[in-house]
């Protein structure tokens, strides 16, 4: 089939969640399909890493995308029905270009990753396929339900614009004539919303032997691991959870304990913690050096849907792993045989010390852990899944 893939991001360098996930369906869907890429860059140098992704695409379009706090940007948002996510991603020149490509080309399927790229699409008979890897409506929502004391005068705003969010998202749901959601539970909240929609559950993956060939090495300290990019909202507020109100429950049973806090674009907020206990270190380019080198990771994440990538690729690296239910929905991880599960900072604590102080229970969850990873969360196997709603979703 011939497919027209359009996503928010270069699938490459993989250093989000988005990016990893584009970039292996690419790879592996390259042998079956035609691959036409078209994709947003929010930097010139980024053209750059085009070679990285030329094998497995038929030809590749980069746009730049327009700086989100910018006076054109932020102008849009305010006098246009769009919101504040959508209209970064407005291009008429990426509109246009689609539209001399569909008529030119005899595509077979329309691959939109998140809805907020649709308002390029232009009216075509060619069936849209549109991926929600999260449901951004709620993410939003829950970031102005969450702001601090001193920015309140902005909730208004804020809530009008999670308000457009929420009207485009749902709009664009019934543009599509496939939704695909990455866990059951969106797959059930969209549906509930809207039960005309046809959804499909296209899990994350994890690439397993890149992640497995690494071997685990005796800590000097006890170890506790934190992954994520900063760029996502959750990250922030999880990163914050762990730091205020989990670490010094920690650390006063395990003294010597040390966190460590791994990821891109830590916020002012988030360095200021750093000390002779907390590394806060954005300079990990394997991240498969800070698994191995940790003793367990906690995820307390408490916005966010979808499939968390940082606990796939613990699960493929046997790091045992202590997080909130959010952190390990649309897994099927069973609580206490693949990771402890736990919501509240008091038990989540309570979870992490119990890991570091039993080397046997901790091997146990690992263990546990890589043999559901394996089985069930490879690339492969994914895009087969995927290979298939293309062939059910595809015009021939």
């Amino acid at each position: 089939m011939k497919i027209l893939m359009i996503t928010p991001y270069l699938p490459y360098p993989l250093v989000s969640g988005g990016q990893i996930r584009t970039y292996n369906l690419l790879k592996n869907l390259s042998q079956k399909h035609k691959i036409t890429l078209v994709s947003f860059i929010r930097e010139p140098r980024e053209k750059r890493f085009l070679k990285d992704l030329k094998p497995y695409c038929e030809d590749i379009l980069v746009y730049q995308r327009r700086k989100a706090w910018s006076p054109l940007n932020i102008l849009l948002a305010a006098i246009t029905p769009y919101p504040f996510l959508v209209s970064i991603y407005l291009s008429l020149s990426l509109r246009r270009d689609i539209k001399s490509l569909l008529a030119k080309e005899n595509f077979d399927l329309i691959h939109a990753e998140t809805f907020y790229v649709m308002p390029n699409i232009p009216q075509t008979n060619v069936p849209i396929f549109l991926v929600e890897q999260v449901i951004e409506y709620l993410v939003y929502q829950r970031y102005v339900e969450g702001l601090p004391t001193w920015l309140l005068f902005l909730k208004p705003f804020l809530k009008f614009d999670v308000a457009k969010i929420k009207r485009w998202e749902k709009l664009y749901w019934t543009k599509a004539k496939r939704l695909a959601a990455m866990s059951q539970d969106d797959k059930d909240f969209i549906e509930k919303i809207n039960p005309n929609l046809k959804v499909d559950v296209v899990a994350n993956g994890v690439d397993i032997e890149y992640f497995a060939n690494i071997k685990k090495r005796k800590t000097k300290q006890p170890t506790i691991l934190f992954v994520g990019n900063f760029k996502w909202l959750p990250n922030r507020d999880a990163a914050q959870f762990l730091v205020k109100d989990i670490w010094p429950l920690i650390k006063s049973q395990i003294k010597d304990a040390k966190l460590w806090i791994v990821g891109r674009n830590p916020t002012q907020d988030l360095k200021k913690y750093q000390s002779q206990d907390i590394n806060i270190d954005e300079r990990v380019d394997d991240i498969r050096f800070a698994y191995s080198n940790s003793d367990v990771l906690v995820a307390p994440i408490r916005n966010g849907r979808g499939t968390k990538y940082k606990i796939l690729e613990a699960m493929a690296t046997k790091t045992p792993i202590v997080g909130t239910p959010l952190a390990t929905e649309g897994i099927n991880i069973e609580a206490g045989r693949q990771a402890f599960v736990a919501s509240s900072a008091k038990n989540l604590a309570k979870k992490t010390v119990l890991l570091l102080a039993n080397p046997k229970k901790s091997k146990e969850l690992a263990e546990n852990a890589y043999l559901l990873v394996s089985q069930d969360y490879n690339w492969k196997k994914i895009s087969d899944r995927l290979d298939e709603v293309y062939m059910e979703v595809g015009k021939n």
